[in-house]
């Protein structure tokens, strides 16, 4: 999927679900990092995270220009477009568009990056994964009851 496509996809999507005609630009912003896509109040144009493209597929696509859409019309027309308007919260609910996006592989609910500890005991060599670090000195093994070690995969 490139811009063009891209392009062409948006002005499907809103004239179909929106009956109004988009007029500006929908690219691809390798940039976006947390968010799925972003509505440009100033120059109307719409930009969409390829990750989550790539990661998701095109429903997932499909319910971000939806999303950024539902910004778009609802600005152009002088209506409420943030999500906490119910211009906003009606229009999404009225064309089916998510009101967030499926989190990318690997990151929480915060947008951040998993961090996993991972621990080996020196004894049985059993090994456990933690979001959270633990005290190596404090904790055990649970099978034998052995030392915990950090481990680097």
């Amino acid at each position: 999927m490139d811009d063009e496509r891209l392009q062409r996809l948006t002005e499907e999507i809103s004239l179909k679900f929106f009956s109004r005609p988009f007029l500006h630009r929908a690219t691809f912003n390798p940039r976006l990092r947390t968010t799925g896509g972003r509505y440009l109040l100033a120059s109307g144009n719409i930009e969409i995270n390829k990750k989550y493209f790539d990661a998701h597929g095109m429903p997932e696509l499909i319910g971000i220009i939806k999303h950024e859409l539902c910004h778009y019309h609802l600005h152009q027309t002088g209506k409420g477009f943030r999500h906490k308007d119910k211009d906003f919260k009606r229009l999404i609910e009225k064309v089916g568009a998510p009101r967030y996006c499926t989190p990318l592989p690997g990151q929480g609910a915060a947008g951040k990056p998993e961090k996993i500890h991972l621990y080996r005991c020196s004894r049985c060599g059993a090994l456990y994964r933690r979001k959270r670090r633990i005290n190596t000195e404090k904790f055990v093994c649970g099978r034998c009851l052995g030392k915990l070690v950090a481990y680097r995969a």
